[in-house]
Parts: structure tokens; sequence; C-alpha cells
């Protein structure tokens, strides 16, 4: 059979190969701005024209495009380079965060723009949620997305030493926008194997022998790798600077089996299809073993224990008792609080798995490269991480290789939310790398996201609160229950976070926790936005607001009365972090504009007839970086070509701080930041980055930057006063030139006057940070929504968020954070869900079964920073990735409470749950005001 197809107007007379989609078709001709998100026709991320109609390229079959014309976003810019209008409105609104879904918001914008006031013009563009109802964007809220397709522009051009502050543009920008930027598999690397593996069918289970013969029969397989080819070496999948913070319970392939969809076996062959048959193929005998789902069961007496055999020496606190790690601490004594109190409340609520659902899945290539002495080859893995330097120390240690034998690189990451800082890839792919000495790759599919990745922590919290009439409180009491699963990636960590910020953000003379991390069963929980506090906040929020209703105070009020104030120290039972500080405060300001907002509202006009009205608040408290050091190097150095190259190690997956870290360069050296590169996430750039995580990029990555440019600001001031002879005060450093005392002297110049001066050491400087002192950084939520009683259903009328960033950096992008995270914690508080059988077993493993927040469910989110400098962070900046998350669901939950009178205790708040509690209460089943809660799975 003849086959040819025009793709961006170049011929490929390649034939398909049999049921090949035409996304992978297109990925193998190069065309890699098209995107792998979902595998099912859900995320639109694949989006291409066919003969100038969109298409979801992984569910159009490649052989249909035969004698067709195919456009991809690579092809959507004129052929002399100019871009297509499209592309220039994303640019100019920076309507994307990580990128990973804009080519296909591009392609499904660019076909609706061209079939604009033509008989096929049905009106879309201006019914935006039915134009975007197959394509998702789990980064920017869509807010950014609108903006850029209605044409607003919120990018500034440079200026000179002004770029701290304003709308500067992602320096990726151009490169999403057109389909070349790079991200982790957006490579081709010759001879390259590619892996699959093969997953447990039982919740727990030993195995007892693995067959692989038939396996290795099947044409194309070189390699079957079980537990036998595996190292011993026990560890964590978590990353984190000290490594002695996880618990050592991991192997990389493992003779004993604890959660449906564990590794077993990894097949590596020639293409997928051999490597998937191969899986197949294996024939595995199992001793299923007792299993245990429930947290609360786990820790009885009898339960099956999950890690029989492992003890203190893995860093697990209680292994027969199935606790990963527990906290007990109390300040003064809750039950005189108790006593004082007029007015006591408890309760018990509940929080659900959520999925990260980043758009890139996990996924890694490891392969060898010469080492630049000549002297032999070493490692490469290009991996979807936020963390390249720990993974690279943690491979190291597993495989007990050299680090100058090793060089991890992330390219452009597609999201992470916290789900990438885990070596979930990394281990089995070098494993193999190491034993076949060939390039190999593995990439999970979306439903390997699901069951084989890793979740946000559920949570059971059980509170009791008690306060004075006059509306002081006197005591809170927790008692914490996280189900990590079947291993303790970041367990007792997320558990110790959890009860931190939460807890200290109120003042209360008497406070008591108990919390427990539990193994069980069901699939690895790990970390994720908000590192366990949002879960928490949730319970610690909605008792404050039923409190503050008990004893018939304004909500509001009642939180002004009793939360921390400028200065004050912050007490938890867990102990005090002698680095958190108060450095600066906003709280005040963030309940303020709720205040504004309620005062002047009219948003309740909206809401259709019969409906029910509610409005509630939420607040939170995040400490600026995570506890125990978190490092940062950066190099700042002058090029020959008179511009700027910043190294740095932390990784870009759309939080910004590659623009940040450009921005406060510009500012140091009075210059632009387009006369800045940004060389980063790379072992080989700098000494050592912990990682992108815990809102570290602007306020630990970021310091470090600052460090370095300043230091250099200062080596040239001096360098260009000896090399012209002039008062060293009276040298200026400016964009292009430094002006001495009046004589112009171009950076090019200054470059070549440290090398004839032999002061090249001079034209670079190093910065270093160690993430220490800290900061917190407070947020405030605040909605007004309408109930239809009728049918639960629930729409947002008006979303006010506050937060306290600080000095803001980006406004633009840092309002997208916001908005972002809104978004994804509206998804968790309203239907995001990973559900689990009774044998553990994920049920909903594509994006159609969990449904993800898409464009018609998101609210625009009205966003205020108050005006705040940080005396810690960077130029007054504190961080503010994670901590939107944390005010939503109970800011949410608290409008619920005063729309309907029912206190709703467990997430996510689906239509049906409401209902059926409003349904129960007009049958007279719980009282006017009840609480609705249940099991959470």
């Amino acid at each position: 059979m003849s086959f040819e197809v025009h793709v961006n107007g170049r011929p490929s007379d390649i034939e398909p190969r049999a049921g090949q989609c035409l996304r992978t078709y297109l990925r193998e001709r190069g065309w890699f701005g098209v995107k792998k998100g979902c595998d099912a026709g859900d995320c639109g991320a694949c989006t291409v024209h066919v003969d100038g109609e969109p298409v979801h390229s992984c569910l159009y079959p490649a052989v249909r495009a035969e004698g067709r014309s195919v456009t991809t976003v690579e092809g959507l810019a004129s052929p002399d380079g100019e871009l297509h209008p499209v592309q220039r409105k994303f640019l100019d609104a920076q309507g994307y965060q990580c990128g990973f879904c804009t080519a296909g918001f591009l392609m499904t914008t660019a076909a609706l723009e061209a079939e604009r006031d033509t008989p096929h013009d049905d009106g879309k563009l201006d019914d935006l949620p039915r134009a975007f109802k197959g394509n998702i964007c789990r980064c920017t809220g869509y807010r950014a997305i609108e903006d850029a397709v209605r044409g607003v522009k919120h990018t500034e051009r440079p200026r000179a030493g002004k770029a701290v502050g304003r709308n500067v543009r992602a320096p990726a920008g151009p490169g999403v926008v057109t389909g070349t930027a790079r991200y982790t598999f957006d490579v081709e690397v010759p001879g390259l194997l590619h892996m699959k593996l093969l997953r447990s069918p039982h919740p727990h289970a030993r195995i007892l022998a693995i067959d692989t013969s038939a396996a290795l029969r099947v044409p194309g397989v070189h390699a079957v790798l079980t537990h036998e080819d595996a190292p011993a070496t026990l560890y964590s999948s978590a990353r984190h600077e000290h490594p002695t913070e996880d618990p050592d319970d991991t192997r990389v392939l493992d003779d004993v089996v604890r959660y449906v969809g564990q590794r077993v076996a990894a097949v590596v062959a020639d293409s997928e299809r051999a490597a998937e048959e191969g899986c197949r193929r294996i024939e595995v005998t199992y001793e299923e073993l007792p299993y245990v789902i429930d947290p609360e069961e786990a820790m009885r007496p009898g339960a099956p224990v999950v890690h029989a055999g492992k003890g203190p020496e893995q860093r697990i606190a209680r292994v027969a008792d199935n606790v990963a790690g527990e906290v007990h601490g109390e300040i003064g004594s809750v039950e005189d609080g108790f006593a004082e109190a007029d007015v006591v409340y408890e309760e018990t609520f509940r929080t659900q798995r959520v999925q990260h659902a980043s758009l890139e899945t996990h996924g890694c290539v490891a392969f060898f490269e010469p080492k630049e002495d000549g002297t032999g080859e070493r490692l490469t893995v290009r991996s979807s991480t936020q963390t390249p330097f720990l993974t690279r120390r943690a491979l190291c240690a597993l495989y007990g290789l050299p680090e100058d034998g090793v060089r991890v690189v992330a390219g452009r990451v597609g999201g992470g939310f916290g789900g990438k800082q885990e070596m979930l890839t990394e281990d089995v792919v070098v494993l193999a790398a190491l034993k076949l000495r060939r390039p190999v790759k593995l990439e999970y599919t979306r439903a390997e996201q699901f069951h084989g990745a890793t979740t946000r922590h559920p949570f059971t919290v059980r509170i009791k609160v008690g306060a004075r009439k006059d509306g002081t409180l006197t005591a809170v009491r927790m008692r914490v229950v996280s189900n990590t699963g079947a291993y303790g990636n970041h367990g007792p960590a997320v558990m110790f976070h959890s009860v931190g910020e939460s807890f200290a953000v109120y003042r209360a003379p008497h406070k008591k926790v108990d919390a427990y991390s539990v193994y069980t069963n069901v699939v690895p929980a790990g970390a994720f936005r908000g590192y366990g506090l949002g879960q928490v906040t949730f319970a610690v929020e909605s008792v404050m607001d039923e409190l503050a209703r008990r004893l018939g105070m304004d909500p509001l009020v009642f939180r002004e009365k009793n939360v921390i104030g400028p200065g004050e120290a912050m007490h938890s039972p867990i102990g005090e972090e002698e680095d958190l500080h108060i450095a600066s405060y906003g709280l005040d300001q963030c309940l303020s504009v709720v205040r504004n907002a309620l005062a002047g509202d009219r948003s309740a006009e909206d809401a259709p007839e019969g409906w029910l009205v509610g409005q509630g608040t939420g607040l939170a408290m995040i400490a600026t970086g995570p506890p125990g050091g978190h490092y940062a190097d950066a190099r700042v150095s002058l090029l020959e070509d008179g511009t700027y190259d910043i190294a740095v190690g932390t990784a870009e997956f759309g939080n910004g701080t590659t623009t940040v870290h450009q921005q406060i360069t510009a500012g140091a050296l009075n210059t632009t930041e387009d006369r800045t590169a940004v060389r980063q996430s790379d072992t080989d750039v700098v000494r050592h980055d912990t990682g992108a995580f815990g809102s570290a990029g602007t306020v630990v990555a970021g310091k470090a930057v600052l460090l370095a440019a300043t230091s250099l600001a200062e080596r040239l001031r001096t360098l260009a006063a000896r090399h012209t002879g002039t008062a060293r005060h009276l040298c200026v450093l400016g964009a292009e030139s430094v002006d001495c005392a009046g004589r112009t002297v171009t950076l090019k110049e200054l470059y070549g006057a440290g090398h004839a001066l032999g002061a090249a050491e001079e034209l670079a400087a190093d910065g270093h940070w160690g993430g220490s002192p800290r900061s917190v950084a407070f947020n405030a939520q605040w909605f007004r929504i309408a109930v239809d009683p009728g049918s639960g259903e629930i729409r947002v009328l008006r979303s006010v968020h506050a937060a306290d960033a600080g000095k803001v950096m980006n406004p633009m992008q840092c309002r997208g954070q916001v908005e972002g995270g809104v978004a994804q914690a509206l998804g968790a508080t309203l239907f995001e869900t990973v559900r689990v059988d009774g044998r553990g077993e994920v049920t909903t493993a594509a994006f159609r079964r969990y449904r993800l927040p898409q464009y018609a469910d998101v609210p625009r989110t009205e966003v205020h920073f108050s005006e705040t400098t940080d005396a810690i962070g960077p130029l007054g900046a504190k961080s503010m990735s994670e901590s939107p998350f944390n005010p939503v669901a109970p800011a949410f939950a608290n409008a619920l409470r005063d729309a309907t009178g029912i206190r709703f205790t467990e997430l996510p708040l689906t239509r049906d749950r409401v209902w059926l509690a409003l349904d129960r209460r007009a049958r007279d089943v719980g009282g006017k005001d009840g609480h609705v809660g249940g099991e959470a799975s």
C-alpha cells in the first residue's frame, strides 16, 4: 500500500503501523508539540488539525490521515516564522503555566477562529465552556486562557533595572506557543529501548516464583527484570534533602507486593508493543496474604502487618501496628481548657484521595554518553522530576555509582504539584540501562498515574474546640489519622507538617495533638500541594466557623479575635520551630479584603429563584519553605556577548521561578531580563539544589540568585574601575554598559578586559542559600454560592482570594498561581476523588472517570495581594505556589453551611451528597441543622 500525508506542508510516505494513532505517528516523525496527556481523548493536549478540522490525535487512526493535510502547533506560524495571531495572543496574555496543554488550546482556538464569519461558525468562541469541553488545563485555573482568547494583554516590555514587580513574560513563552519547548520525552535517542511494567493483581502477596521464559521469547524483548535482578537495598521514593525524614521501606522490585498496581517485573524491548506482550507472557506464582484497607483497622491488634520484618532501623515507628510515623504533644492542659469554655464543639472530618493529574505523566530516559574528559562513559537520566540533584544522590547510593558518573537533567516539566518529588521511574530504568548498556525509556500511561504513582493523603481528623462567651478560644485538641498507603514515602513528614501551621495560626492556651501516619494495602500517598495542611485546615476552619455560629458571633469577627498577630510566637503542640518567624504580616489585610467583599456584594441577586444562598470564609498560614534546610546554589556570569548567564538547579514546571530568577538578576545588574538566560534543572549546572518543592523556587533558589547577582554587580563595578582608572563609586552598571564617570564601557569590552587583566574570575559570582530562617505566608478565601435544593447543584456566585505574598515579584504570574491553586482546590472540594474498591484497587484510572475541573467548572476568582515586604525573603518576597489551595475547601463548606444550615464534614461535596442531606432534613431526619459526613474511601 502506498501512503502519503502532508504534515505542516511536508510530505511523509512512511506507513503507520497497524492500529497506530496519529499522535504517536507524528511524535515519531519529530513533531513533539503534539503531547500525550491522557491516552483516551479526554485532555486535548494532542489536538491537531486534519484538513483544518481539530481532532484528538490520540483517538484518530494514523491511516485515516492518508492523502490529508495535518497541521500541528509547529505549523501554525507562517513559513517565515511570523506567529499565528492566536499564538501571539497566548504570549501576550501568558495563557499558560507549565504549557503542556497549551498546544491543544492553541489548535482548538485557531480552528474556531478560522470558522469566524463562515457558514460553519456556530458561536463557540462566544461560549468558551462549550468550545473547550475537550481541553483540560491543570495549572492556570483557565482565566489566563480566557484572557488569551479574548486578546487581553498582560505582559510588559522590558525596562532596565525595573524588572521586579512587573508582568515580565516567561522566557519559555515562545517555545511553548510554537511547540518547540522540550519536555521530558521530546528528544530523539538513537537505539532507544522501551520498558513496560507488570503490576500486581493482589493487594498483598508474596511472590513464590516468576517464569520469564515465554516473555523472553517475544521478538524484540531484550530483558525481563524481577526482584532477583534488583538490589536488596531499602530506600524511600520520597525526595528530601535529608533522607532520614522518610522510612526506608521500598525496593526497586520486591518479592512481596503490598497493593494492587505495585510493579512486579520490568520488560525491556525494541517497542512498547513488544514490551507489553512480554508482560502478558510472564507467569507469576503468588501466595496471597491478608490485607487491610482502612487505617483505623490497620492499627488494631491482630491486623495484617503491611511491612512485616522491618523495624526502627528503617525508621518505621511501630511496624506491628502499621504506624509509619506518629507525633504527640500538648501545650497546657486541654482538659482544663475545655472546663474553662462556655461552648465546646467536636466533630470528625474526612478528606479523600486526590490525584495530582499533571498532564505530563511520570517517566524518564536513561542513556550513556561520553565523559567530557574522554575517560569513558557516564549515565545520563532525563526525567520529569522536581528534584534532579536528590534523584542523582539516590541513584548513586542505590547502585554504588560515583556522583560524577551520573547526570540527572529535567527538561521542561509538564506539571508537578508535589507528585514529582518522588523517584518512581528512575530507579528501575537505571537498573535496566546498567544491565543492558543501552538507552531505556519508561513513560507512564494515564492509568498508571492513578494506580502506580501517588495521591494526596486521605485524612480523618477528630477535632474538639472550646471558647468563652466573648469568643476567646480556650482549647484545641486534634486526633489525626493519615492513610499513607502501602509505602511511607512522605507519610510521616506530611502528617507532621499537617499539624504545624494549622495549629499555630490560632491563639489558644491549651492545645493537644495525637497524629498517626498509617500503612494500608492501597496505592501509596505522597507529596501534594499544601503537604497535609489543606486536609487539616478543612477541619480547623470548619470548626472555627461552627463554633462562632454557636456563640452567636460573626465568623469573621471570631477569626480576627483569635488569629495570631504580628510579632507573636507561633505555638503548636508538636514543638516550636526556632527558625520560623512572622517576618511580615498580611493576614489582617487578607481578612479586610473579605470584609470589603462582603460589604459591597450583590452577587446573591444572581441566584436562581428558590435556590439557597450562603457565604463563607477560610484562612490558612504556611511556612515559606520546608524545615531542616533547603539548599540552593546559583551562579551568575557575564558572557562574551555582553549578556548574562544564570545557572540554577531548581526545576521549572509552570511555577514561574525561571522568570523570577531573571527579574531578580536584571534588577541587581540594572539590565533587562531579555539580556539574561537561565540554565537550570541539570546536575551539571551548579553544585547543588534541593529541588522545586515546598514553595522554595523564589524564597530559596531566588535568594541564592540574588546573592550571586548582587555579588557580580560589585565585581563588575570593581573591574570597570580598574579597567578605566575611575573611582569605583563612579562606575554605574547599565543595561549594556558601565558608565565610568562619563566614559562608556560596553559589557562586551568589560568581558575582554577581565580576561586581559587576568581577572576572568571576576566575571562570575556564586550565591548560596540554606533555606533558613523562614517566614510565613497567609491566605484567605471567600465564596458566595447558591444551592438548588431540588438537585444539590451548587453554583459559585462570587469567589474572592486574598494572598499575603510579600513583595509580589511578578503580579501576573503570582495571580496565575493563586487562580490555579483555587481551581485545583475546587476540584478536590467538589468532585475529584480517587476511588478504591474493597481490595484497595483504584477504580477511577482515567480522566473521564476521575472528573477534573474543566473550563465550565471554574469561576473567575478575584485575586488581591496584601501590601507587605518580608524581612527574610529575597527583595521582600514570600512563597505563593502551595498556599492558595489550603483555605478553599473550608471556605466552600462554610458557605454551604450558611446556605443550607447543614455542616458537611466529608469531601468531596458532590451534588448527590448535598441533595441527600437536604432531602434527609426535609424529611426531618436530623433536625433543622445537621451534620453530614460518611465513610471516606
